[in-house]
């Protein structure tokens, strides 16, 4: 396995200072690192394209080569700014890509990861974006490095190069600000909201650590699972999905459970149910301020007012709760209000140990969520 501070000096030997991207629990070793020790040149991004653009605006200032970090589940965003910006025959832009592989061939892993698994190098082959896969040796391992920002500079072309599992040596962080110590944990949240609603209720619930802890509660209160859609993946497109349903059936309660992350990922799309003024549309972002779900790298989450901004969306209510005493007449609130409206409840970060995962497939939850829908 590879040091973390390695990496980061063989980095700055080749000129590379500025780092940009979305965490990803294969890259969590260096993402700690680079939150202890990158500085101002260390920016978590709202998604995968926006830190190319990112990358893109510091290398347009200093000329230097910028690093971009994600997991293949984000290469999908990257392919408007690779494409349309960074590329060879648009703006010749030079930067070089850190891409986490999930769900490489030959490992096991969930079903919404393997399938990009499959196609993540034919993507960076389509868009002509050389790559190498990171061996763990040190010497192999600088030298594919080095051939690769050769290329990046020489050509003035975006290159990846693909981590693998355990690459880099475990890291400990040691900066930041200390964790909130909010008092519900985002489990009894989940347990709270499903609490308050009707059976009539339909619920999109965001990819990770929510849609698990869904699961598990409907589970152990013996529910079922069919009023819940488990968005898998798509991280930042609950909401788009919960407004599709809510448009077709008006008559129904619709609750989108969102994270922080998830929420900066594509938050333009406030603006959309906001101007759509679906009454029937219920927003719930449970809100630690971290990606927990692939390791627990900051978000923005803690220094922004979601309610604020949603009002501002168009949003007809926007509340904050932190007790778990006040939930039931913030629930009662939610519910009864002519939406679109929000509810941002403050939870902690981390989860339960030993926290288990969905035992459908994709295609069990989406064929009992329509029926659902269609009684």
């Amino acid at each position: 396995m590879i040091r973390c501070q390695d990496f980061v000096h063989w980095l700055a030997a080749l000129g590379v200072d500025f780092f940009a991207g979305v965490p990803d629990s294969l890259l969590k070793p260096l993402c700690f690192y680079l939150a202890d020790h990158g500085g101002d040149n260390h920016v978590v991004a709202a998604n995968e394209g926006g830190a190319v653009a990112l990358a893109c605006g510091y290398h347009l200032a200093t000329g230097k080569l910028p690093l971009v970090y994600l997991q293949n589940s984000g290469q999908g965003n990257t392919v408007n700014s690779l494409l349309s910006l960074a590329d060879p025959e648009v703006y010749s832009i030079p930067l070089l890509m850190l891409i986490g592989w999930r769900g490489e061939p030959g490992t096991k892993d969930e079903p919404q990861h393997v399938k990009q698994g499959k196609v993540t190098l034919a993507l960076l082959e389509a868009m002509d974006v050389a790559y190498r896969i990171l061996e763990t040796g040190p010497e192999a391992a600088r030298r594919s490095l080095t051939e690769l920002v050769t290329i990046a500079t020489a050509e003035q072309r975006p290159v990846a190069l693909m981590i693998r599992k355990d690459t880099f040596e475990p890291y400990k962080a040691t900066g930041g600000q200390a964790a909130p110590e909010f008092e519900m944990t985002r489990e009894c949240a989940i347990g709270a909201v499903i609490e308050a609603l009707d059976e009539n209720d339909a619920v999109i619930s965001t990819t990770g650590k929510i849609s698990r802890e869904l699961y598990e509660h409907r589970d152990r209160a013996g529910l079922g699972h069919q009023r819940d859609f488990l968005t898998v993946g798509s991280m930042g497109h609950a909401s788009q999905i919960a407004m599709g349903i809510a448009l077709a059936q008006p008559d129904r309660q619709v609750i989108c459970l969102d994270g922080d992350g998830a929420m900066l990922m594509h938050m333009g799309a406030a603006a959309i149910v906001g101007a759509a003024k679906l009454a029937n549309f219920k927003h719930v972002i449970l809100n630690n301020g971290v990606h927990d779900s692939v390791g627990g790298m900051a978000t923005a989450g803690l220094r922004v007012s979601f309610t604020e901004i949603v009002k501002g969306c168009g949003y007809t209510e926007g509340w904050r709760v932190e007790r778990r005493f006040d939930m039931s007449k913030k629930l009662a609130q939610l519910r009864s209000a002519r939406g679109p409206a929000m509810l941002e409840i403050m939870v902690r970060q981390g989860a339960r140990s030993g926290l288990g995962r969905p035992q459908t497939s994709p295609i069990e939850n989406k064929t009992a969520f329509k029926k659902f829908l269609s009684q």
